[in-house]
């Protein structure tokens, strides 16, 4: 078969239902914009929100606007065509852009909570680890990393024979790409594995560890310091667990067909990762913190 195009299956028969899901879709788009918009701004404009928690923050907002602007502009407008035909092309690159969100999402929650475990266990040594310099190399590779492993993973994709072009997602995933494949795909599950590892297993198990640490920690001091301590971890808590639920769903569904599950189960488990921690992200941390609270105001002010 031609190195041409994929079909993307789940937008047939859908009927005028694609208008309400359409206008669903711009909803929630304009939420994540805004809300990780006012998080950004927030951090950036205010000086004393210059330090490694905040500054983290922000960047977890910049990711979930990269990861979000490779799906849902791509999304309303299959919602409103009649044909859903993508280019290899666009889908190797809206499949590499999703899959760098996944995985720097990943990689900032471990350094936010290396960040958590320093602040909490050297809080005298604090400002000397968790320099500007030495936070912005950590940022460096915490992007980078992720970024090239999916970029390697994509060129070995795009080298694939393709055998065929029904695609069962509403957006361009990797593994349904390989399995379109009539070429030899061990090297692509190989490498696949090794991503899963360096950027999904190996984070969550290092973040595991500096929460038990903090936890040990806590038991034995006083009852103030164990209320700043929960203050400041338990936002990220609630981000790690739902993002951990979010990508637990997307790699189960990816290894199940599609087929042999409700199409509107499917979908919304798909799709998981990348509507709710992005809209819940800022939300928490938003509402959560009262430095970064008592600036949204002001901000949205300024605008108007």
């Amino acid at each position: 078969m031609e190195n041409g195009t994929y079909y993307l299956m789940l937008f047939e028969n859908i009927g005028y239902i694609r208008y309400a899901l359409f206008a669903l879709g711009c909803i929630i788009y304009c939420a994540i914009v805004f809300f990780n918009a006012l998080i950004i701004l927030a951090i950036f404009l205010e000086r004393t929100l210059h330090q490694p928690m905040y500054i983290l923050i922000s960047f977890l907002s910049v990711n979930s606007v990269f990861g979000t602007a490779a799906f849902f502009p791509r999304l309303l407008t299959d919602l409103l065509s009649d044909t859903h035909l993508v280019s290899r092309e666009a889908c190797i690159i809206q499949a590499f852009v999703i899959y760098s969100y996944a995985s720097n999402e990943n990689t900032i929650l471990m350094l936010m909570a290396f960040d958590r475990y320093v602040a909490i266990s050297k809080p005298l040594q604090y400002n000397n680890i968790m320099s500007p310099r030495i936070l912005s190399v950590l940022i460096a590779i915490s992007w980078i990393y992720p970024m090239i492993c999916v970029g390697i993973a994509s060129i070995l994709n795009a080298r694939l024979t393709m055998c065929g072009n029904k695609l069962w997602k509403v957006y361009c995933h990797n593994w349904e790409i390989v399995k379109l494949s009539c070429a030899n795909t061990i090297v692509n599950n190989v490498f696949g594995f090794f991503i899963v590892t360096t950027t999904l297993i190996m984070p969550l198990s290092f973040i595991l560890y500096s929460y038990v640490k903090i936890l040990i920690i806590c038991r034995k001091s006083s009852l103030d310091f164990k209320r700043k301590a929960y203050r400041t971890c338990i936002p990220h808590i609630v981000i790690l667990l739902n993002f951990s639920v979010a990508i637990f769903c997307e790699v189960t569904l990816s290894r199940v067909e599609t087929l042999k599950l409700p199409i509107g189960l499917s979908i919304i488990l798909s799709l998981e990762f990348l509507i709710v921690p992005p809209i819940l992200n800022p939300l928490v941390y938003g509402l959560n913190f009262p430095e970064i609270r008592k600036k949204i105001p002001w901000i949205i002010k300024a605008c108007k």
